[in-house]
């Protein structure tokens, strides 16, 4: 029975701690190591036991301490393993009266009996379905009653408010941060050049640096009947929605886009990148708003931000918004493939994303061989 109580110590410490309860962890352990001692006294091996005891009650008294500002259950039960802590080194002295050991060993078996069930249920059904009761004592945040405002309007990508929210600033101008189905990005609506501008000068970026397109579905590229070959629009409807963005020759086709005033500053004089993104969020703001001028939302030569905090951390006092969508699905960029002469020497490799060139180039030799 000694052994089995501390197999179960042992394991029900292990499942604890991988529900990242570590002080709940900690006492299940640090039971499971006492009950083993216990199976050297039963052994006859009492040896060095007492001075044991006396270690497990001064740790046991800071697990104590810890316990009374998390659940009443996990109190009860430090509480009653000091108890029987001291019948254990009472039983070393051979100064243990049986009944006292026999209602303290029935109070634990109680106590833990409940706890267990008690986790394991609110635990499957995500509810409080048995009572662990409250904390005795709550720790003083050290946290202002009211937190700084961020430094710009942040909100969340999955309220209809939010969205309207950063729609609104876009359609006036404004640069947002916005997640995309890679990392988070720098957008400006292209109907207003001079946010184009601005985003250059957030990010520090150079101006021969091209600035590239986000639509929301090819029918409005399709709408804008631009001069792309049957392969390219093929090979496009096999990339889009998705990670990779494809450098197409520009012309007045962009205007019926919807890309206003901004023309002359997305793209390089010749070209200009195209994607579909595959997020239904920003596909939904896309809608709200035309084509948008993105690009990654950091500082120029420094890593990509993937996720909110980041943007709002390092370029959040030079924007007017931030779309909070938590982690970003990649953790690096878009595949960029120039398509500018398809037809005559195939596709090149730009700069490999988030999509290997491989498998890029393998889209491309089956649908040139269809």
């Amino acid at each position: 029975l000694i052994l089995i109580g501390g197999f179960v110590q042992l394991l029900a410490g292990f499942l604890v701690f991988r529900k990242y309860d570590h002080l709940g962890g900690a006492a299940f352990l640090t039971f499971s190591a006492l009950w083993s001692h216990l199976v050297t006294i039963g052994a006859g091996n009492s040896e060095g036991f007492t001075a044991g005891s006396i270690a497990f009650l001064v740790l046991n008294a800071f697990l104590i301490i810890l316990a009374s500002s998390f659940n009443v259950v996990l109190l009860c039960m430090t509480l009653t393993m000091e108890l029987l802590t001291i019948c254990f080194l009472l039983f070393t002295l051979e100064n243990l009266p049986l009944p006292f050991e026999i209602v303290m060993l029935s109070i634990f078996s109680i106590i833990c009996f409940y706890g267990a069930t008690a986790s394991l249920a609110n635990s499957m059904f995500g509810k409080d379905l048995m009572m662990m009761g409250p904390p005795l004592f709550t720790a003083e945040s050290s946290k202002k009653d009211t937190e700084d405002p961020p430094p710009c309007i942040c909100p969340k990508s999955h309220c209809t408010s939010g969205l309207r929210t950063i729609a609104d600033l876009l359609n006036t101008g404004a640069v947002c941060g916005v997640p995309t189905d890679t990392v988070y990005a720098l957008a400006a609506s292209c109907k207003h050049p001079q946010a184009i501008e601005k985003v250059y000068r957030i990010k520090d970026r150079p101006q021969e640096k091209p600035i590239c397109i986000f639509i929301s579905n090819l029918d409005q590229l399709r709408a804008a009947a631009p001069p792309i070959s049957p392969l390219l629009w093929e090979f496009m409807e096999n990339v889009y929605p998705g990670g990779i963005g494809c450098i197409i020759k520009k012309g007045e086709w962009l205007k019926k886009l919807g890309v206003g005033a901004g023309y002359s500053r997305v793209g390089t004089q010749d070209s200009i990148m195209i994607r579909v993104p595959d997020l239904t969020v920003l596909v939904h703001l896309i809608d709200m708003t035309g084509p948008l001028a993105i690009t990654s939302a950091n500082p120029s030569g420094e890593v990509d931000s993937t996720h909110h905090d980041m943007v709002i951390s390092r370029l959040g006092h030079k924007l007017e918004g931030v779309l909070c969508d938590g982690e970003s699905d990649e953790v690096v960029a878009s595949t960029v493939v120039n398509c500018t002469k398809i037809d005559e020497s195939g596709i090149t490799i730009v700069r490999e994303g988030c999509i290997p060139a491989g498998k890029v180039m393998q889209i491309f030799e089956s649908v040139k061989n269809r």
